[in-house]
């Protein structure tokens, strides 16, 4: 089972695996001291607790993702609205849009996207 609480610190490596796989671990060491100023253990250290999360893997000194950014913020998505919101889409989103009017364009994006994902 995957699981998908991340510290931000996590979700930025976990960004930055999702950006450049497949990459070498090697390669992965240098892209991180770059952008995060780590050292080759912090890395590594990581990269052991995402694999052990199940949301990437280290296979032969190839590093790649278990799933997607994509999978994986959808899947965070649905983790929030059971948690805050008793499972209830239409709660999350009038808590979401309460502080907010949408704009005509927003409000005719998202009824489409209703309109597609309505089951019949």
């Amino acid at each position: 089972m995957i699981d998908f609480e991340l510290g931000a610190v996590q979700e930025r490596f976990a960004d930055l695996v999702w950006s450049n796989e497949p990459i070498a671990s090697g390669d992965l060491v240098k892209v991180c001291e770059k952008e995060l100023q780590w050292k080759k253990s912090t890395t590594y250290t990581v990269l052991r607790k995402l694999c052990e999360k199940g949301i990437l893997k280290n296979v032969d000194g190839i590093v790649s993702s278990v799933i997607s950014k994509e999978e994986f913020y959808s899947a965070k998505s649905e983790q929030i609205i059971e948690d805050s919101y008793a499972g209830s889409l239409p709660a999350f989103i009038a808590a979401f849009i309460s502080n907010k009017k949408l704009t005509a364009k927003e409000a005719e994006e998202i009824q489409k996207m209703i309109d597609e994902f309505k089951t019949k």
